[in-house]
C-alpha cells in the first residue's frame, strides 16, 4: 500500500491551489493532514482520488499512476470526500448493499459486511431511510460503505466535522483499528484526534507543505516544557515562596494550578514532581498544552490568510 505526490500543482488560472507538493508513504498507518480552511487540502484528496487533474507532477497509489490508469489506481481504495449526499430514498441496508455491489462484491459478503459495521460504527436501523438521517448517523453509514470493499488505502476528508463526542470516539476507535493493516490518510481540524490516531503528519498552508514527518518527532521539537501542577488546595503565598525556591520559571497561576517551565528532560519532571509533592498534596501532574498544538501554531500561525479553498 502507497500513496505518492511527486512534486503535484494544481492551479486555477493564477491561483495555485497545490505548490509543488510531495510525500510518501509506503506502510499501514495513519496519516493526518493539517491545515487552515482554504490551505489545499480537500483540492489534494480531489486530486488523489481523480475528482480533478492535477496541472502537473506524478500522483499514485500503490505504484499506479491515478492520472493514466484511474480504474486500476482507484481499485482499491476507499474514500470520503468533503459531505458525502447518499440517496435519500434507499434504506440504510440498500445504499450499503448499492455500493457492494457497485464494487463486484458478491451478496453473502456485502451481508456479512454489514452486519460488521453496523455494530463496529453503531449504524442506525438498517431500514433507516438515509435522507431521514442525522448528520452523525448518515456520515457513519457513508463511512461504513467506503469500507465494504476492504480497500487497503483509506482516504476520507474532515471525517468528524461537525460531529458529537460520541460520534467522533467511534471514529477515532474504528481508525486505530483500520490503520493496524491499512493505510488511512485524513484530513482534519481536531488536533486531539490527529494526535491520539496518527503515526505521521503533513502541515500544508496556501498550497504548499511547510513540514511533514513523524508525529512524535514534530511534536518533541515543538515542546512547550513545561509542567502543570494541581495542587489540593488553591494556591496560597506560602505555597508560591515555596514553588518559587525550585529555581523554575513560573508560567502561570491559577486557583489551585502552577504552570512551571523546564528543561524538557523527563529525570527532571520527575525531581519536580518529588519537590512539589513536600509543598503540598498534589491532585493532578501532566505536561502542560499539546506538543502538536504548539507545533501547528508555530508551522501555521504566523503565516498569513490564505486564499479560500476551491471547491469543485
Amino acid at each position: 500500500m502507497e500513496i505518492s505526490f511527486k512534486n503535484v500543482s494544481k492551479n486555477y488560472g493564477k491561483f495555485k491551489a497545490l505548490d509543488d507538493i510531495s510525500f510518501d508513504f509506503n506502510d499501514h498507518g495513519a496519516i493526518g493532514y493539517l491545515g487552515p480552511n482554504g490551505a489545499g487540502k480537500t483540492t489534494t484528496l480531489k486530486a488523489m482520488t481523480n475528482l480533478i487533474r492535477p496541472s502537473k507532477g506524478v500522483i499514485e497509489l500503490n505504484g499506479i499512476n491515478v492520472t493514466k490508469n484511474p480504474k486500476k489506481a482507484l481499485y482499491s481504495v476507499g474514500s470520503m470526500i468533503e459531505t458525502p449526499t447518499p440517496y435519500p430514498y434507499l434504506t440504510v441496508k440498500e445504499s450499503l448493499r448499492f455500493i457492494g455491489e457497485l464494487r463486484g462484491i458478491d451478496k453473502k459478503t456485502i451481508n456479512s459486511e454489514i452486519d460488521e459495521f453496523a455494530e463496529a460504527l453503531k449504524l442506525p436501523p438498517l431500514t433507516s431511510k438515509m435522507g431521514q438521517l442525522s448528520k452523525g448517523q448518515r456520515q457513519r453509514a457513508v463511512f461504513a460503505s467506503v469500507l465494504i470493499p476492504d480497500p487497503s488505502i483509506v482516504i476520507l476528508d474532515e471525517p468528524t466535522t461537525g460531529l458529537d463526542p460520541f460520534e467522533r470516539k467511534i471514529f477515532r476507535d474504528f481508525i486505530l483499528k483500520l490503520k493496524k493493516d491499512k493505510l488511512v490518510f485524513f484530513s482534519s481540524h481536531i488536533l486531539s484526534e490527529v494526535a491520539e490516531t496518527c503515526d505521521d503528519v503533513i502541515f500544508i498552508n496556501n498550497g504548499k507543505i511547510l513540514k511533514q514527518g513523524n508525529i512524535g518527532i514534530i511534536s518533541k521539537e515543538f515542546n512547550t516544557n513545561a509542567v502543570s501542577v494541581e495542587f489540593i488546595k488553591n494556591v496560597d503565598d506560602n505555597i508560591k515562596k515555596s514553588v518559587e525556591s525550585l529555581s523554575h520559571e513560573i508560567i502561570n497561576i491559577k486557583g489551585k494550578t502552577v504552570v512551571l517551565k523546564y528543561s524538557g528532560d523527563d529525570n527532571e519532571r520527575a525531581d519536580i514532581l518529588k519537590e512539589v509533592i513536600k509543598i503540598c498534596p498534589v491532585l493532578s501532574y501532566s505536561t502542560y498544552g499539546s506538543d502538536l498544538e504548539s507545533a501547528y501554531i508555530s508551522i501555521l500561525g504566523e503565516k498569513k490568510e490564505p486564499v479560500k479553498d476551491i471547491k469543485i
